[in-house]
């Protein structure tokens, strides 16, 4: 086969040594892209009214069951190669070497993300939204660590962007031909698309309760149908079809479907994001607002009392009446002068504005005056009052 113009060169190795520490560039790129999915994810969380720094500790959950899930699915579905015929059983837990099933990393790193997002008690399906373009990215990043390891590589081709592989990671059908379709680069851009399908899509169409997430994991089972078809690498075959495309079928009708189900859903539910996070200098809520004056009294139901129907106490009260002197039912002269003087200056005082409180009231000096008289007549021998009483209302200094 005639070796084609240009080609994308393969790194001579995947792994290189700082002293004692192996650096593999496939870890590397995992690494990376996980990175960046918390980094985006922290971002879009946040922007929908979440508290910072609970993507970071869900990504603890999810992560490492992601990585642990990948392993498996990638382990189950080719375990001839560690458990059949000149199989290494030990090479299953070699996942630096290449490896990680995304049905898998997907299905496991979601129940992760469920444990972490109860523990929070925040809505899988709002966290799973506002992750979705990250993850596509993260998957984008990791690819590369194929083209470290030299591996799932497509058919032969002689196009410009044709990866170059070494004999000896080269397939047994074709070890004379050294150029083939790079598909993790085609996955690598596919999923850049898919993110900034899923950005563009959730601003236009409102997409909220998991069909962002739904929409990418149907957009991106489009792309890796046709990719799959494209690749070489060994696996099991169903009805002429490779088990990761009907994989990539079911999930993309089930994606479809959910979409549909769940197409009025466009707002955020309540409470999905958990509690929002206090504002400095936000007061508790449970806390009465401090007032500058008096506290207001309350009964004994603890209610408050409306002070303002209490009746106004007398600045200056009149001094009580000297009790009368015990008759045999005939009321005294004298008493029935000092009533009536009583009730002219009760009157008067209704006319006669209030003078200061150093000249003392109206009505106390009336009495005062009733009481003087009342001692004077009694003194006298009983005579009537003709010339003592002066003028009602008369203040005496």
């Amino acid at each position: 086969m005639q070796q084609p113009l240009a080609s994308i060169p393969s790194p001579s190795q995947g792994v290189v040594h700082l002293g004692p520490l192996p650096l593999r560039g496939y870890a590397l790129m995992i690494i990376l892209g996980v990175i960046v999915a918390v980094w985006l994810g922290e971002r879009r969380w946040v922007a929908r009214g979440g508290s910072p720094g609970t993507v970071v500790d869900i990504a603890v959950w999810a992560v490492p069951f992601g990585l642990i899930g990948g392993r498996l699915y990638h382990v189950i579905t080719d375990y001839q190669l560690y458990f059949g015929k000149n199989g290494d059983p030990v090479g299953a837990l070699e996942v630096w070497k290449g490896g990680l099933g995304i049905w898998g990393a997907i299905a496991a790193g979601a129940l992760g993300a469920y444990l972490g997002c109860r523990r929070r008690g925040i809505s899988l399906r709002t966290f799973a939204d506002a992750a979705a373009p990250g993850i596509a990215l993260a998957q984008a990043i990791g690819r590369w660590g194929n083209w470290f390891n030299q591996e799932l590589y497509g058919r032969p081709t002689k196009l410009p962007w044709a990866v170059k592989i070494d004999a000896a990671h080269r397939p047994p059908t074709t070890p004379d031909i050294g150029t083939y379709h790079p598909t993790f680069l085609y996955e690598s851009l596919w999923c850049v698309g898919v993110a900034l399908l899923v950005i563009w899509a959730e601003k236009r169409f409102r997409l909220a309760w998991g069909r962002t997430f739904a929409l990418y994991v149907a957009a991106y089972t489009v792309g890796r149908a046709w990719i799959e078809w494209l690749r070489v690498d060994s696996a099991h075959h169903i009805l002429g079809l490779r088990l990761n495309d009907w994989t990539s079928l079911i999930v993309f009708l089930g994606a479809v479907t959910y979409l549909y189900l769940y197409r009025s859903r466009t707002e955020i539910p309540e409470g999905a994001v958990g509690a929002a996070a206090a504002e400095p200098g936000d007061e508790p809520a449970d806390e009465p607002p401090a007032t500058d004056g008096p506290a207001t009294p309350e009964s004994e139901e603890g209610t408050a009392v409306d002070t303002d129907e209490a009746p106004e106490a007398d600045e200056d009260p009149a001094p009580p009446r000297p009790a009368e002197p015990e008759t045999d039912g005939v009321r005294s002269e004298d008493a029935e002068a000092a009533e009536g003087r009583d009730e002219a200056g009760k009157d008067a005082e209704s006319l006669t504005p209030a003078e200061p409180e150093t000249n003392g009231g109206a009505s106390a000096t009336i009495a005062e005056d009733a009481d003087d008289t009342g001692v004077s007549q009694r003194e006298d021998g009983g005579k009537e009052k003709a010339s003592t009483g002066g003028e009602p209302g008369e203040t005496k200094s």
